[in-house]
């Protein structure tokens, strides 16, 4: 059983067949018979867990088995402290409401590394990051969750899967290895 652990770069889709405008997750990874266990949005980067064993992928995919996933968004504005407080009580984004999770301000330490292409930058605009920790990971929810209180996410890094920490990882974008599936400070086994 393999679990590995990539940076996925911006830009970057989640499959492994390839296409004919964006890289693929096989311009990054070349052991065969791996799968991601979740997906990131192509315009979203950081943590992505690949694995070949089936019951592993479930687990760390799947909403019910609730494993925490920890986002960093850089968002337009400045939210404030009620504002993180709407998020962390759930969010009613039309077609479903989210759970509740953990909301709280970050400030990107020098491990963020730069993304290419560069958010849009607007001198008269601020930006906040803040870190979002949910259990559910449906299509673009946190870009949703944070526009739905008036802050759209400009730039989206997925910094930890259960206990896995990209940054405690050391990986920059592109870069992968393996992670014990028995450690127990993993928090996925």
């Amino acid at each position: 059983m393999r679990l590995i652990a990539l940076n996925k770069p911006f830009g970057t889709i989640c499959q492994f067949s390839p296409h004919e405008t964006r890289a693929s997750l096989a311009d990054w990874v070349k052991t065969p018979g791996v799968y991601p266990a979740g997906r990131l949005d192509s315009d979203s980067e950081g943590l992505l867990l690949l694995t070949d064993d089936g019951a592993l992928q479930a687990r760390i995919a799947e909403p019910r088995h609730k494993l925490v996933k920890r986002y960093w968004a850089q968002v337009e504005g400045a939210p404030s402290a009620d504002d993180l407080k709407k998020l962390a009580r759930g969010v009613d984004l039309g077609d479903y409401v989210t759970r509740p999770c953990r909301a709280e301000f970050v400030e990107p330490s020098e491990s963020v590394w730069q993304r290419t292409p560069p958010i849009r930058f607007r001198a008269a605009i601020p930006t906040t990051w803040i870190q979002l920790s949910i259990t559910e990971g449906k299509n673009r929810q946190v870009r949703r969750m944070t526009a739905a209180v008036g802050f759209p996410t400009l730039r989206l890094v997925r910094v930890g899967v259960g206990a896995l920490d990209i940054f405690a990882l050391g990986l920059a974008p592109g870069e992968h290895i393996d992670v014990s599936v028995q450690a127990p400070w993993n928090g996925i086994a």
